[in-house]
């Protein structure tokens, strides 16, 4: 099984005609994911790889039954292409989209949850499904089919850490790139009840770093209602307090938010923590070996 996406989940690009656009449209067909419409305001009419364009989602969705968004509109726009999903019915808002303003996305966090619409993002590289749907820009040949969902906050580790699983032979159900801003519109307390509630995920791999308290707000969610094992990675170890790494909430202040910190969560939590990316495979085989 899997969580979120699946075989009938039906995608609409919004900003499809331009180059990331066209560029992970034409990759996520190629994972098998069904890509139905993309929006471009003025571009009604064309087609790119094979995918019509309208000028708005609600005729996109209205023509073709999307049920899923993959946002790639620039920051200063971003908002109202997901005001304008979510007022269309779209399920499942993928935000790629990076530097969109902190009170642009609270605005567009409350508004998608009073309506129903679940957003993974924003700056995320979004959600697959080994064998059924990708959603987002995760390389497609870092997966294959298996045990174990991945949930992560950062973009490239999720890549590295997923490829090194299935080198291993083991292989994901759901991987959930949660995006590493302030605001998310997912987070680990969300996704970690769909992995656990999904019959085929059999392991969780959390992947965290630096700054905020989502972390340890994960690790007593999992003490308190997770059962099936977790393994955990933190990035940041090494990051110079009061200096941003990388994501806009990779900050430490105040010795709050540190790799320590939130190591020493999950571990009385339960969950094994790795040092290193490159541990998580040993350790999942591992794991995954030990009767339940």
């Amino acid at each position: 099984m899997s969580v979120l996406v699946d075989g009938r989940t039906r995608v609409v690009v919004q900003g499809i005609t331009g180059h990331q656009g066209t560029v992970h449209t034409r990759q996520m067909r190629l994972f098998g994911t069904q890509v139905v419409a993309g929006v471009t305001p003025g571009k009604e009419g064309s087609s790119v790889e094979g995918v019509p364009v309208f000028n708005s989602m609600a005729r996109a969705v209205a023509a073709t039954s999307a049920n899923a968004s993959c946002i790639f509109v620039p920051a200063p726009f971003a908002k109202d292409a997901l005001i304008e999903a979510v007022d269309a019915g779209i399920e499942l808002a993928v935000i790629v989209t990076e530097h969109i303003p902190f009170h642009d996305m609270l605005t567009m966090y409350h508004y998608a949850r009073l309506r129903g619409t679940r957003i993974i993002g924003p700056n995320c590289p979004g959600i697959a499904s080994p064998g059924l749907s990708k959603v987002g820009i995760i390389p497609n040949v870092v997966f294959r089919p298996g045990p174990v969902g991945v949930i992560s906050r950062s973009g490239t580790l999720t890549y590295e850490i997923v490829n090194g699983i299935s080198e291993h032979g083991l292989g994901e159900t759901t991987c959930i790139g949660l995006g590493g801003d302030p605001v998310n519109g997912t987070s680990f307390v969300d996704a970690l009840p769909l992995l656990e509630a999904d019959p085929e995920t059999r392991l969780i791999v959390m992947v965290g770093e630096i700054g905020g308290a989502a972390e340890e707000d994960a690790a007593d969610y999992i003490r308190r209602h997770v059962s099936k094992p977790v393994i955990g990675y933190i990035a940041g170890r090494s990051a110079p307090p009061g200096k941003r790494m990388g994501h806009a909430g990779a900050i430490v202040l105040r010795g709050k938010g540190t790799a320590e910190s939130k190591q020493a969560a999950l571990e009385s939590a339960g969950v094994q923590v790795a040092r290193f990316p490159y541990e998580i495979p040993d350790l999942v085989a591992a794991r995954l070996q030990k009767p339940a």
